[in-house]
């Protein structure tokens, strides 16, 4: 019923998160299991060849670092799907909000945001901090319908993954693969997070340059599509609350290095979203040249 893909790179955790779903999935399953310190792959190539080689209608691409929690969380990972024929992405985090400006899959510097929504353990891997329960239902159901969901646990259909494969040729990596791929799913179908089904996750993300360098290759390749605004926030002002986290985006990446030349072109790629349609997103010019002329 279920085929799991794992890119692995520690036999140790594949091991532990293996016994995991043998324990409490509930249903006929396989897991492709594949060992990337051999094959030194980004994780979309690996996805994609996961999709190929599974043998059951729903995929389900995870993340080793994962312990499952709920009992016969199969059956109602099947169930899900076989009652909302218009879902095409299932996880356990995401945003309603997916914005114009550079980001995950969700952005603390608007002010006007999406929800946040969760149901997993969140351990931390890297910070040290204490592990929580991270339950977000802002809408108190049991599926909400989301912008974009996080990468550790993502479930669809085989049909939907060859419909849809993970961009291997733009992400050579491991990072934004997700957003990515809920924005090419979500041109047809719905994302979305699940409240029925719990796991935990060990670690925290770790936000690197060369995450930072893919959510830039995401956001051009969807510029004409963004903001996704499955929450419906009111969008006469979101131009104003974008233009308020461009400048914070702007800020950051000079502080590491970038320059004016490369923020302009992120602007003028952003350029083609509704929200600056008109003209108005000579108005980001305007801020970023405000914001390089105080550092001058």
């Amino acid at each position: 019923m279920i085929s799991i893909v794992i890119c692995s790179a520690n036999p140790e955790d594949l091991s532990r998160v293996e016994q995991s779903i043998e324990n409490t999935i509930g249903v006929p399953f396989e897991v492709l299991a594949f060992d990337n310190n051999v094959l030194k792959k980004g994780i979309c190539e690996i996805y994609n060849m996961g999709t190929r080689n599974a043998r059951y209608d729903i995929v389900c691409f995870m993340h080793e670092d994962i312990e499952m929690i709920t009992a016969n969380w199969g059956q109602k990972l099947v169930a899900i799907f076989d009652s909302n024929a218009s879902l095409g992405l299932l996880g356990v985090a995401g945003g309603g909000y997916k914005s114009v400006v550079p980001s995950s899959w969700y952005n603390a510097d608007l002010e006007l945001n999406g929800a946040f929504y969760c149901c997993l353990m969140q351990g931390f891997k890297y910070s040290g901090k204490e592990e929580f329960l991270d339950y977000r239902n802002p809408r108190n159901e049991k599926l909400s319908k989301v912008a974009s969901i996080d990468g550790c646990w993502m479930c669809t259909r085989k049909s939907i993954a060859e419909q849809y494969p993970f961009d291997e040729k733009l992400l050579t990596g491991f990072h934004a693969y997700d957003i990515d791929i809920s924005l090419a799913i979500g041109t047809s179908y719905e994302v979305a997070v699940t409240y029925e089904i719990l796991l935990r996750h060990f670690s925290e993300g770790a936000f690197s340059r060369d995450w930072e360098e893919a959510i830039l290759k995401v956001h051009e390749k969807w510029s004409a599509i963004l903001p996704v605004n499955t929450d419906g926030l009111n969008e006469a002002e979101l131009l104003r609350n974008e233009r308020k986290a461009f400048k914070a985006f702007h800020n950051r990446q000079l502080d590491q290095g970038s320059t004016y030349g490369r923020l302009a072109r992120i602007i003028r790629k952003s350029g083609k979203s509704r929200i600056f349609a008109g003209g108005k997103w000579y108005k980001l010019y305007v801020d970023l040249w405000r914001v390089w002329k105080k550092r001058a």
